[in-house]
């Protein structure tokens, strides 16, 4: 490991926020080099501080403790994210006996600068005690494969040499910050300090010494380890192993998100409302098909996570699934259910013994598993969004190194499970996840085709807002590429994605839907929504525009259709297919024939899929909307390809066709696709018993009334 201290970069920070002080922007940039790798820290682990001077409100000069504060990541750490606490009264609180959890927080936050500031760190006070201006924590990957061991203080001490403090595990807080402090006082001239199964503490009165401190002892680390490998890491599967990876991922990844749903029904709402799903994130490169590949991975895995703190994540425990290569749906579903159900079980008697053995009142989280490790297919990691299943893969990537790192220089071992309980049911590391209300469609997959015109990025913005994450899906790149950049400014990076597909063809259709199986475990919602117009009288018409125009629109919805009742089916989770008809299907136009009879069609198909998928718990209805010509900046390409000849048809100038949609209808407005998109919600989020139904979304068109 090297240091990425660079003189000029440091100057940057110092000039970038030189109005929050020298001590303040050194501690922002060498915070940011820690984040910035992987094998350091991971999700808002470690922190970081810098004992300062800040000025008070009647202008004194006070020495204050600067730490990271709760929310932030130090990859992208801004002063904000170091809250500053006044030093003295903290310093002042290492003399009693004990401190509750809750008072700690309590006394912290009284010593802020700024109430609004966020939560300081939960190692706030050993960073006080400790009497050093910068402080560097770490989880550094290869440190930890030295403490989890049997003989991790040898190990730490054989491989850093004597001129480090080692500390025995005990849960962070007061306890640990006042151990901390009497270790350090036994000795000053040190290079840092090796937490055993937790981490690396170095500190300087120089924010690079202490920067630098870090690598050099991360990179000893690693040296160390290197040479004493009994044998190397394992092979990365081949190219051959992968690629049957990626399509077993898509056949599974729907049978374990339904495996692990939570059934709302069994909460006391109605029987019929879509149940709870996790997001799930899959991941299966050569590298981590062949760890999943060693010999012992099942007692290997039962072994703890890196660091406590990670059970809020993955839990203490993944869920391994050796499963048939070559059995069919049923029986894979059967095989997961049961491996399920033993994982709930076994979590459940794991509390009972914990609160048992420890005589506390705690209400337990739910029993599911959050990491399944499928050899010759991956990992799949379950979170309530995209970004916490994506935390969860990427710890247990890192376990899966460090666990059988570990092995090869040694015995790795985690906590025992009466610490991992303490850490899962700490108040103090669950508030870290939040409590915050979700939205309306929060756990929920949403496919959108035709989403790179106006109506279909109108629909996945809303989805997105509602909570839904979103695959849009286009056989225009560039367009598609562009609304995914509008609804990723929006509901954020992970919670949508961009997926080519082409309605007309089948196995595109099907590609589509193994990609968002893939990426997010399965779907929720269906939105068929690509379409075609074309403008000609049916005694003029082309029969190769004719059947054009059905293949996309009629064809189109069949397919998407088809494919998505599939996956829904596998999840047995209910579901939602949203069909956008068309003002058209009862209010039909002259010259119009092709598109009023595809989107007709569509229509019926709706509602034929109402009555076939009902008993699976999947609602289909029907929107119809009229004319939408863009939405925001993106301009509807239908209406871009055909308008001329359709205002030619009304006998219009093609300038006043947009106008002449608004004022025919009952309130005179324009329909936008945020319009068709809010509809798309409303039915989506089930808040009515409703399947089979047709929802006009045209400003009040008489002639297309639903009858």
């Amino acid at each position: 490991m090297k240091s990425l201290w660079s003189d000029q970069e440091a100057q940057e920070y110092r000039e970038r926020y030189k109005e929050w002080g020298e001590d303040i922007a050194l501690r922002v940039y060498t915070s940011r080099l820690i984040g910035r790798d992987d094998d350091l820290v991971m999700h808002g682990g470690g922190n970081t501080s810098v004992k300062t001077l800040q000025t008070d409100i009647l202008g004194r000069e006070i020495e204050s403790l600067c730490v990271k504060g709760s929310g932030w990541d130090l990859d992208s750490i801004e002063p904000p994210g170091l809250p500053a606490l006044t030093l003295a009264p903290l310093l002042e609180l290492r003399s009693l006996e004990a401190l509750s959890d809750e008072e700690m927080v309590n006394q912290q936050r009284i010593r802020l600068f700024d109430s609004t500031s966020p939560n300081p760190s939960v190692e706030t006070l050993l960073h006080a005690f400790l009497p050093y201006r910068f402080i560097d924590h770490t989880h550094a990957d290869a440190i930890l494969a030295l403490t989890n061991q049997p003989d991790g203080e040898d190990l730490v001490r054989e491989a850093l040499g004597d001129n480090i403090l080692v500390v025995p595990y005990i849960m962070p807080g007061f306890a640990l910050a006042k151990l901390a402090a009497e270790v350090s006082e036994t000795r000053a001239d040190v290079e840092g300090m090796v937490l055993l199964k937790h981490g690396l503490f170095t500190f300087d009165e120089d924010a690079r010494a202490s920067y630098e401190k870090t690598i050099a002892l991360v990179d000893r680390a690693e040296r160390f380890l290197e040479k004493r490998r009994s044998r190397p890491a394992p092979a990365p599967a081949g190219d051959d192993v992968a690629s049957a990876a990626s399509g077993r991922a898509a056949e599974l990844a729907p049978l374990l998100r339904g495996a692990i749903a939570r059934d709302d029904a069994a909460l006391g709402e109605r029987s019929d409302a879509p149940q709870r799903c996790m997001v799930l994130d899959w991941r299966g490169t050569p590298e981590i098909l062949g760890y999943l590949a060693e010999e012992g991975l099942q007692e290997r895995s039962r072994r703890g996570p890196l660091t406590p703190d990670h059970v809020i994540r993955t839990k203490s425990l993944p869920l391994v699934l050796d499963l048939p290569p070559e059995a069919d749906e049923g029986t894979l579903r059967a095989a997961i259910g049961e491996r399920v159900q033993e994982y709930r079980r076994e979590y459940r008697e794991y509390f009972t013994r914990q609160v048992g053995e420890k005589s506390v009142d705690k209400t337990p989280l739910d029993p599911d598993p959050r990491v399944f490790l499928v050899p010759g297919v991956g990992i799949f990691c379950a979170g309530k969004t995209a970004r916490d299943a994506g935390i969860a893969s990427d710890l247990t990537e890192h376990t899966l190194r460090i666990r059988s790192l570990g092995d090869a220089v040694g015995h790795y071992e985690g906590l025992p499970d009466g610490d991992l309980f303490d850490m899962e049911y700490w108040s103090l590391e669950q508030a870290k996840l939040g409590k915050s209300a979700e939205k309306p469609l929060a756990r929920q997959v949403a496919l959108v085709t035709g989403a790179a015109g106006a109506i279909g990025v109108g629909i996945a913005l809303e989805l997105g807002r509602a909570g839904a994450h979103v695959v849009l899906a286009d056989v225009d790149e560039a367009g598609l590429a562009k609304a995914h950049r509008r609804v990723a400014e929006m509901a954020g990076e992970a919670s949508c994605a961009a997926v080519r597909m082409d309605v007309t063809d089948d196995a595109s259709v099907a590609a589509a839907f193994a990609e968002t199986c893939r990426l997010f475990g399965g779907v929720d919602i269906v939105v068929p929504n690509a379409g075609i117009a074309h403008v000609s009288a049916m005694a003029d018409m082309k029969s190769t525009d004719w059947e054009r125009v059905m293949s996309v629109n009629l064809g189109g919805y069949f397919r998407t259709m088809r494919e998505g009742a599939r996956v829904m089916r596998a999840q047995r989770t209910g579901g939602n297919i949203v069909v956008n008809a068309s003002k058209n299907v009862f209010g039909p136009g002259a010259d119009f024939g092709a598109y009023s009879a595809s989107k007709a069609g569509g229509h019926q198909l709706g509602k034929v899929a109402a009555i076939e998928l009902a008993p699976d718990g999947i609602r289909v209805n029907m929107i119809n909307a009229d004319a939408v010509f863009a939405e925001g900046d993106t301009t509807s390409g239908l209406w871009q390809e055909i308008g001329e000849d359709r205002a030619r048809s009304k006998g219009l100038d093609p300038a006043e066709l947009e106008e002449h949609y608004r004022k025919r209808n009952l309130l005179h407005t324009k329909i936008s696709g945020a319009d068709v998109g809010r509809a798309v919600v409303f039915f989506s989020a089930g808040g009515t018993p409703t399947t089979g139904a047709t929802l006009p979304v045209d400003g009040g068109v008489a002639a297309a009334f639903p009858r």
